[in-house]
């Protein structure tokens, strides 16, 4: 599907068949295409690189298109991934984490240091961390697929 490029997102890289990929939800999903491209301020010369998955409503795209800055969508991957491994052996915890202990890990980032916790100031944590664990279990699969595809990729570029 032909996304449109008269947006403050201009495309330069795109996946137009998404649809047919997205997780569960592939062939039956509003997310019709992901994109890389620039975000143009006032001025061509200040240009922001940011990542898109475009949603179409079926008539129109949709104004909940997300679009995140590249270095936010590399944050929630170092996210995802550090939180994966924490729950690789989380099953040791009755709550799958260490209440004296709620910060999983603290990754360096320029110069500090992105926090990985466990949200205590969820009310009801104790019964969405279960089902954040078993949908984690559930989507193995899936998502090792993609983790083991990213790191050829990452280890192909040098990293």
């Amino acid at each position: 599907m032909k996304i449109p490029t008269n947006l403050n997102h201009k495309p330069v890289v795109v996946s137009d068949n998404y649809e047919l990929i997205d997780g569960r939800f592939a062939r039956n999903t509003d997310a019709k295409a992901l994109s890389l491209g620039v975000v143009e301020g006032n001025s061509r010369r200040k240009v922001d690189l940011s990542a898109k998955v475009w949603r179409y409503t079926g008539e129109e795209w949709s104004q909940q298109s997300e679009e995140l800055p590249l270095h936010r969508v590399l944050d929630m991957s170092i996210l995802i991934c550090r939180s994966l491994a924490h729950f690789r052996d989380a099953y040791r915890y009755e709550h799958y984490y260490d209440p004296k202990e709620p910060i999983i890990d603290r990754v360096a980032l320029q110069g500090d240091a992105m926090n990985v916790a466990i949200c205590t100031d969820n009310e009801r944590l104790h019964e969405d961390i279960k089902l954040f664990s078993q949908a984690l279990s559930n989507d193995d699969e899936m998502i090792s697929e993609r983790l083991r595809t990213l790191s050829k990729l990452v280890k192909d570029m040098g990293y």
